[in-house]
């Protein structure tokens, strides 16, 4: 019998062939969803709070060039949720930062690079030669938490000074005699609002799943609810409206938008730039990069993420090298934050599509506006900013709830304490490893031979027997 022939003919894009197509590219398991789009790009904007600010106070005080930091920013974020499969938040150095606002002169462009190529060439290295592995396997995770919550803490802190009081981000300092009115487009209340959605939204963070053995009805008709609301994304939302906000404030800022990107060019450093900006700028950023970027990053997936591993080798090489290139190009110094990866689990972000969604927003508005956008975040509500680092800080201190005896309370607590008042990362680390130490030494028994105990008494001694 003759082979029939069929007359339809074969669809050249067949149902799925685009999915099959993208599941054999690199790093697709790592961008591919493992909640709802809106959830995950809910997550995205969870580290805005602290990354507007800062790049608003650099480009009015140092003159940074926005284009440029959002350009290269974007490809951090997506090359970053690429590789590591999780929210990884790029952020700016804080450090630097800080100096380049608010100390007096200045540091200018070229400074602010040479602080961030330094920064970046100590982690490049010690993530190359296995040291970063190294010290996080070896760092007592009662130290590591309480940088946690010493940051977190900071964090939330701040975020109440930019809720209660009007913020000049050209002096990175609250105005204690200017409190913010509570009416207005800018006024506590509407924070309040913001803040009173989020909760009701997402509640205290936590995830909710079905249980199917659940009896009472009462009880699962709770929980179908529960995931209906943590299904919207109300980071987003609330930055939306942060976003139209800027238009109804000030209408004019349409007039002064230009189109197109900033012209990229390499920076010039002088070697008076690379003294300045290491002596000034690196020499307090270090330190901070270690141990809040890569050791409380990678403790803080860990927890987050315990099915994905990241290693310090990797987050630190991973610091070292987008600041390698783009610093030299003007953009901002960044790093990986603990805050960030806390503020984007806390508003649904859970694999590297989320980052990858907002890297591709920041490349969206570089191209389009340029440096113009900074027209745009100077008319952000600060109190809605204030609200994104508000839940942010506090999931990051969260992680600290884990400590099971008194003994690592102790720790984590005086090393927070130190780190708050001293507003040094790398102080209350090095008081959390003395104490550690100090409490390690007393069950050592040659802590014994140190108060003339001899080995006859202990033996007959019923403690010992």
């Amino acid at each position: 019998m003759a082979e029939q022939t069929s007359d339809q003919t074969t669809p050249l894009l067949r149902r799925n062939w685009w999915r099959s197509r993208l599941s054999a590219l690199p790093f697709t398991g790592s961008l591919r969803l493992k909640t709802s789009l809106l959830t995950e790009l809910g997550g995205s904007v969870g580290d805005l709070g602290t990354y507007i600010p800062i790049v608003l106070a650099l480009t009015l005080v140092s003159n940074l060039d926005l284009s440029t930091t959002l350009i290269f920013t974007a490809f951090y974020n997506i090359i970053t949720g690429a590789i590591f499969g999780i929210p990884m938040p790029v952020q700016p150095m804080k450090s630097i930062a800080a100096v380049a606002v608010s100390e007096i002169p200045h540091l200018t462009v070229p400074q602010i690079a040479a602080a961030g190529i330094s920064t970046a060439g100590t982690l490049l290295f010690l993530g190359v030669t296995g040291l970063m592995s190294f010290f996080y396997r070896f760092i007592p995770l009662p130290v590591v938490r309480g940088v946690q919550l010493s940051q977190g803490l900071a964090f939330a802190f701040s975020a109440i000074k930019y809720i209660r009081y009007n913020q000049d981000f050209t002096s990175t300092k609250a105005s204690a005699t200017s409190p913010r009115s509570w009416l207005g487009l800018d006024g506590v209340i509407l924070a309040l609002t913001c803040v009173s959605f989020l909760i009701l939204v997402t509640g205290s963070g936590e995830v909710v799943e079905d249980n199917e053995d659940e009896d009472r009805n009462d009880r699962r008709r709770v929980r179908r609810r529960l995931r209906t609301l943590s299904a919207i994304p109300s980071a987003l939302i609330v930055f939306l409206l942060g976003l139209i906000l800027c238009f109804v404030r000030d209408p004019s800022i349409i007039h002064d938008i230009k189109f197109g990107p900033s012209k990229i060019h390499i920076l010039k450093i002088t070697w008076e730039d690379w003294k300045t900006g290491f002596l000034r700028g690196a020499i307090p950023q270090i330190p901070l990069s270690v141990l809040n970027s890569v050791i409380a990053v990678c403790k803080l997936s860990a927890d987050l993420f315990p099915e994905k591993e990241v290693s310090a080798t990797r987050v630190s090489v991973s610091v070292g090298l987008m600041n390698l290139v783009g610093c030299w190009f003007g953009a901002m110094p960044c790093c990986h934050g603990a805050g960030g990866l806390a503020g984007q689990y806390r508003f649904g972000g859970r694999s590297g599509a989320s980052v990858a969604f907002l890297g591709l927003g920041k490349l969206v508005l570089g191209l389009v506006f340029g440096s113009s956008f900074v027209r745009i975040l100077s008319q952000f509500p600060i109190g809605i900013l204030g609200v994104l680092l508000l839940f942010a800080g506090i999931e990051l201190a969260m992680a600290s709830r884990d400590m099971n005896s008194k003994e690592e309370s102790f720790v984590m607590l005086v090393c927070a304490a130190v780190s708050l008042t001293g507003s040094s990362a790398a102080l209350g680390f090095g008081c959390g490893i003395v104490l550690f130490l100090l409490l390690k030494l007393r069950e050592l028994d040659c802590f014994d031979s140190c108060f003339g105990r001899s080995n006859d008494e202990t033996s007959l001694n019923p403690r010992y027997i």
